[in-house]
């Protein structure tokens, strides 16, 4: 991995020192922050580390905030968001949808590489399990569902706790509301929803630090498997010279300079979201197991819809096998998710 790191700061700084003269320049970096929780809070977080790249690029580097995930990627979209962080589902609509390309991707400060989607409930619910919660189906029940392009608020829950059981959550619950993990966390702690989901990052490494009471409060009944960390995504349309200045500050942050320089920018990386430790470099391959995802999902809604015949279930999802097949070939040719080598 060191040697990829290396591997890749040479190259920036190489085209960093042969950028031809007159080249179009950027004036300015739009950096967009998802909607995980406050603005407020999330300035806190992010502010130290933008000033750093700030000064590291020569230009400015402003903050892009929005009320939901879907905000910063119309931002991305229409040219006001340039770089940004996004949790998987997000950054698959960004690549997508928005012209966005991974370039890095986030770990935590011990050098973890993912993170787990979450059930909640407030520690005095009689409903202990995911078990529970299925059989309290159409009991009159609230849910607090993740914002629609949220990765773990939304998309893991959605096939692993919903479509695996055969259960729509407006059927299963008297009220639905969607919102970031923040307000899904206060609204469990303060009983104004029965359940709501969630992830491991945002209850025990955000929210323990910034509102250690609810947090105290909430008590998990179900867990995922590993979700891949979070990648940076920038517009694919960046100038080179652009690219090449902001790959180097995120490969380089935190490894390398002199003793308080690293000291400084790991403590800043520590402060971020839930605790991050120096990026690893990534790509869109990272997405591949949030595609599959997604299209098992998918199979699984047309299995199981009603309203369609026999000949058109059989249609729709050897679509969506042609798919899962064409991205098993470029699993096979790729990194693993998340992997530098």
């Amino acid at each position: 991995m060191l040697r990829t790191l290396l591997a890749g700061a040479a190259l920036a700084a190489t085209v960093l020192g042969s950028a031809a003269a007159g080249a179009e320049e950027m004036k300015a970096i739009n950096f967009g922050i998802i909607s995980t929780e406050s603005s407020q809070n999330l300035k806190a977080s992010f502010d130290p580390f933008l000033k750093d790249m700030e000064q590291a690029l020569g230009m400015p580097v402003k903050a892009f905030f929005a009320p939901d995930y879907a905000g910063v990627i119309e931002g991305m979209r229409f040219g006001k968001v340039d770089v940004a962080w996004f949790g998987n589902k997000s950054a698959m609509e960004a690549v997508d949808r928005a012209g966005g390309e991974i370039f890095a991707q986030t770990i935590k400060d011990d050098g973890s590489e993912g993170y787990y989607s979450l059930l909640i409930v407030n520690k005095d619910s009689p409903i202990k399990s995911l078990g529970d919660l299925l059989k309290a189906c159409g009991q009159g029940l609230s849910f607090g569902n993740g914002d629609p392009n949220s990765t773990s608020g939304f998309l893991v829950p959605s096939y692993y706790v919903w479509a695996k059981n055969g259960v729509d959550p407006k059927a299963c619950f008297k009220r639905v509301v969607n919102a970031n993990h923040e307000t899904n966390a206060l609204a469990v702690a303060n009983g104004q929803v029965d359940v709501a989901t969630n992830n491991t990052e945002s209850i025990y490494a955000r929210l323990a630090k910034t509102n250690p009471e609810a947090a105290g409060k909430i008590r998990e009944i179900w867990r995922s498997p590993l979700i891949p960390s979070d990648p940076m995504v920038w517009r694919k349309d960046l100038p080179a010279e652009a690219k090449a200045k902001i790959y180097y500050f995120f490969m380089t942050y935190g490894r390398f300079g002199d003793m308080a320089k690293v000291e400084h920018e790991r403590k800043v990386l520590a402060e971020m979201s839930d605790g991050w430790g120096p990026f690893l470099a990534s790509s869109d391959a990272q997405l591949i197991p949030i595609r599959q995802l997604q299209l098992f999902r998918n199979k699984l809604k047309i299995q199981n819809d009603e309203t369609l015949s026999a000949e058109e279930k059989q249609q729709k999802t050897a679509a969506i096998d042609e798919q899962l097949v064409a991205l098993d070939k470029w699993a096979a040719v790729v990194a693993p998710a998340g992997a530098t080598e």
